[in-house]
């Protein structure tokens, strides 16, 4: 892919700023490289004080890492956020309305639009959530769409993160650090604020509250333990909602309700954010052998004594050969066409998608359906002979695994790097609360390939972040 075709966000065709960002270049035109090399240690040291790693599984290097942060913002105008934003809020509507759907008279498929056995037979499809209905009849309350950008005018979504999205705690480390480090950026630019999220994440989970709840709720984040690759960010929401962090051995089940141990007496629970997976849940309705998860918790659930956030069964909206549906999705339940476009998408289960993406497999993107976190996954533009030939093999021997979508040319926002300013390829991952209404923090997760022509931004996979500006009119 040439350097050319790369849609870089800060420069225009000609070389001057694009708007977003003049101000941030004629400051940045002010700094000495000496200065600013200086100022990316000093974030470093800020991120390893406060702890902020994240746990890599399966190498044999250290398992705690700390995600590298680069110091200039990624910036948004406000004309373009509300292209997003609106873009994003057609969306999670749509989804939740699907999840309602599948889990009741499942009309979308009655009508033709979704085929039967990719909802029904889905490994992530619950039917213990056939005929129940959670407070206001929201499923996924905690949304991460990742969005990508490849012109002035294209963002597409490359996937939706309704399960138990995380990342969140960076975007607030990002902008507190930026602040802290740049004060006088952020009295030449009006940045939308995000320090809010926290408030606000409470305020959704208490507006799905079980309504029988006639007192304040109370709230809890359930999780798996510090041994959990995103236990800094189970803690970090914990305190800044002000609510307590529970392991399982905290809560129990009694008389059909959920209760938290506390140092007087037991005190009922009735919203639970949980970052733990539905299997674990609950040993009595999933999984026998998990030790994470409250027995009697689903029973408790499904009586409509407490509410767990995100529902379980949410899983289904966020798989990747559902994905290719979300278009249809959005169309049946709004009667909208979407606003923001899907990344086009072959079904290796279908025998004549699965000869295309074998006959231009270095061409593409393959993905496992369930694979997360960049894993299991192929670019085939910088794939090996080897590996080319490696993921032809598990193509043919399980092709319902896998999904292929174009490599798109992804754009690139300047980043800090040691001979000064270079682009590097982003994506973004908004985040959205849906209780009593939808709540989209302005700006979200900006992860950045730190590799020279590389696209893949993962933290897990040598990707970086960045803080990201929505700019006010």
């Amino acid at each position: 892919m040439e350097q050319s075709d790369i849609f870089n966000e800060m420069l225009a065709a000609d070389g001057t700023p694009r708007a977003p960002y003049r101000q941030l270049a004629d400051w940045f035109e002010t700094q000495s490289p000496s200065v600013m090399r200086k100022k990316s240690r000093e974030a470093e040291t800020i991120f390893r004080r406060l702890g902020i790693t994240f746990a890599v599984y399966g190498t044999a290097e250290a398992t705690e890492r700390l995600i590298p942060f680069d110091i200039i913002p990624r910036i948004l105008s406000a004309s373009e956020w509300r292209r997003l934003s609106a873009g994003i809020d057609q969306r999670v509507r749509a989804l939740n309305a699907f999840l309602h759907d599948i889990y009741h008279r499942q009309e979308i498929i009655r009508a033709g639009r979704i085929p039967a056995d990719l909802v029904i037979q889905n490994e992530a499809f619950l039917p213990e959530m056939i005929g129940f209905t959670p407070p206001r009849r929201v499923y996924a309350h905690i949304i991460g769409t990742d969005l990508v950008r490849v012109n002035e005018e294209d963002f597409y979504v490359l996937e939706d993160n309704t399960r138990t999205p995380s990342g969140v705690s960076y975007m607030l480390e990002n902008r507190e650090t930026m602040m802290r480090m740049f004060p006088e950026l952020f009295q030449q630019n009006r940045v939308a604020p995000i320090e809010h999220y926290p408030e606000l994440l409470r305020e959704t989970l208490e507006s799905v509250a079980p309504p029988h709840c006639d007192s304040e709720p109370t709230v809890c984040v359930l999780t798996p333990g510090i041994f959990n690759s995103a236990y800094f960010e189970h803690a970090f929401l914990a305190d800044s909602m002000g609510v307590e962090l529970c392991e399982a051995r905290d809560l129990f089940v009694e008389g059909g309700k959920v209760f938290m141990r506390t140092t007087r007496a037991p005190e009922q629970v009735h919203v639970i954010y949980r970052r733990i997976d539905d299997a674990f849940l609950d040993p009595l309705t999933f999984r026998p052998d998990s030790m994470l998860g409250v027995p009697g918790l689903f029973d408790a659930y499904r009586a409509g004594n407490v509410t767990i956030c995100n529902a379980p069964g949410t899983g289904i909206a966020d798989d990747k050969a559902i994905y290719a549906y979300v278009p249809d999705i959005i169309e049946f339940y709004t009667g909208q066409k979407p606003i923001l476009k899907n990344v086009p998408t072959w079904n290796c289960a279908k025998p004549e998608e699965l000869a295309h993406v074998l006959a231009h497999l270095p061409e593409l993107v393959v993905k496992e359906v369930h694979g997360s976190g960049g894993y299991g996954m192929l670019i085939g533009p910088t794939a090996s002979k080897r590996e080319l030939a490696e993921f032809t093999r598990r193509l043919k021997a399980r092709p319902g695994n896998y999904i292929a979508q174009p490599t798109l040319a992804l754009s690139a926002c300047p980043t800090h790097v040691a001979s000064g300013l270079a682009p590097r390829h982003v994506d973004l991952r908004p985040y959205v609360l849906v209780g009593d209404k939808v709540r989209i923090t302005p700006g979200g997760l900006t992860r950045v390939a730190l590799k020279k022509g590389s696209l893949v931004v993962n933290s897990s996979q040598g990707g970086g972040t960045k803080d990201t500006w929505v700019l006010e009119d």
